[in-house]
């Protein structure tokens, strides 16, 4: 039975010894002449991209935007999408508070707080990307598009939510978020929060408007915070007590606008085997089998690195020829000439 070698930090296969050994080069596999010649790709920004308050979100992307302006100059149509759980749960948090305070306020419900967070991280970026680039000489449009995203009503997520939202509760108020049905979850000495299921996505709802912006080679952000997640029932959509996970849309809305690339944008460099340890050393190039095989062996954190990797791997199986980036935004200018990041691929 033919097996998959062993992943290694970037190693490729160089020569068989006569006792069936196998000797291994570390030798980085550049984007230069790879993604370099690529023009459509979609950006997915992490939460260090944004901050986490309305003011650290304005200067954060003032910052963030030079990022992704230099992808603009060198060619890349961008199709933009971004975290939300700082911005959801002030949110969901700050209704909450004056629906306390003033009964007549009604409550929003996880779908409005996922739509009102689009908007306003959106028109930050949008805003400040657009002024970025009129300082650079380049004048091309940019723009938000509210995205909804259907999920499966019975999805496994939903039985089991994980996602924590909002503020620490009282034992009596998380008393009546029970008697409504949603879910809490108790920290000791701190008190309870609200937790919500992460189901994955099925279909992007708005995606044939976000393809013609991006065709016509428009700067694009959709599908923010993982999109608003809803349910179709007999042509309406109704939207869900849940959140997407914003690693898992990227890696659909690439594969969906068949895109060349995905660039995942994080808080690390690279991607690295036994991250955190003395033994620490950063993967310069994977195979999709080799990420499937350092997942199983558990090198990959759930909820940090391991959803890029499904996400990469998912993009991956529909667009075979694309390739995946994960590197951090202070070395994308860098990384996708071939000098930092993970470079993800089928096959070598």
């Amino acid at each position: 039975m033919k097996t998959e070698p062993s992943v290694r930090a970037g190693y490729s296969m160089k020569t068989k010894h006569s006792n069936g050994s196998r000797a291994f080069h570390s030798k980085r596999k550049g984007w230069k002449g790879k993604f370099m010649n690529m023009k459509k790709v979609v950006v997915s920004l992490g939460h260090d991209a944004l901050g986490y308050t309305t003011g650290a979100q304005r200067d954060a992307v003032k910052v963030s935007v030079r990022a992704l302006a230099d992808l603009v100059e060198e060619g890349y149509q961008l199709t933009i999408t971004h975290s939300n759980g700082p911005q959801v749960s002030m949110i969901h948090k700050a209704m909450t508070e004056l629906h306390r305070v003033y009964i007549d306020y009604t409550p929003a419900p996880m779908c409005v707080c996922s739509a009102m967070s689009q908007g306003y991280v959106g028109y930050d970026i949008q805003n400040a990307l657009r002024s970025e680039l009129l300082a650079r000489g380049i004048s091309k449009p940019v723009s938000t598009i509210l995205t909804q995203v259907t999920v499966d009503p019975y999805d496994e997520a939903f039985y089991e939510p994980t996602k924590i939202i909002g503020r620490y509760m009282s034992k009596e108020d998380a008393e009546i978020e029970v008697k409504k049905g949603n879910y809490v979850k108790e920290y000791p000495g701190k008190g309870f929060r609200r937790v919500v299921a992460a189901p994955k996505p099925i279909d992007i709802v708005e995606i044939e408007a976000v393809r013609i912006l991006a065709d016509a080679g428009q700067v694009v952000i959709a599908c923010g915070g993982g999109g608003i997640p809803v349910i179709e029932q007999h042509h309406v959509l109704k939207g869900a007590s849940a959140v997407i996970e914003k690693d898992a849309i990227a890696g659909k809305l690439a594969a969906d606008l068949a895109c060349d690339g995905l660039i995942i944008l994080t808080g690390v460099d690279c991607v690295y085997r036994d991250f955190g340890t003395e033994k620490q050393t950063p993967l310069p190039s994977l195979t999709v089998a080799e990420a499937l095989e350092a997942a199983a062996q558990g090198q990959f954190e759930a909820g940090t690195m391991l959803p890029k990797i499904e996400a990469a791997v998912g993009y991956l199986e529909k667009v075979p020829a694309g390739k995946v980036l994960i590197t951090s935004m202070e070395r994308v200018k860098d990384a996708v000439k071939g000098g930092a990041g993970t470079v993800i691929t089928m096959r070598r």
